[in-house]
């Protein structure tokens, strides 16, 4: 089940929300055709990040807290976890443990 979490930027009176699904099954996974997604990688620090599109995403390894720009509030989430950023949110994510992933782009 989907955990959801309501983000709130400062620039922006619309409430952003960050999805995450720990543990999807293997046939949510291979429904979504995960294997077949890029691939993407990221060494612990801080990155400040901005979503154009929305964008779905599956650890294999890592551990993120996403800081939403202008709030102390975060969302965490690590290897397993199905994740999905909403189109327009800027935040920084706060990598403690290297992040390996697969990623998909909504088309607009």
């Amino acid at each position: 089940m989907a955990a959801e979490y309501s983000c709130s930027s400062s620039s922006s009176s619309s409430n952003l929300r960050i999805t995450v699904e720990k543990n999807p099954s293997e046939s949510r996974l291979s429904e979504l055709d995960i294997k077949c997604w890029p691939k993407w990688g990221c060494s612990p620090g801080k990155y400040q990040l901005k979503f154009d599109a929305e964008e779905t995403c599956y650890l294999l390894k890592g551990r993120v807290k996403a800081y939403p720009k202008g709030s102390s509030e975060f969302v965490e989430f690590g290897a397993g976890d199905l994740v999905t950023i909403p189109k327009g949110l800027s935040c920084t994510w706060d990598v403690s443990i290297a992040v390996d992933k697969h990623y998909k782009f909504e088309s607009s």
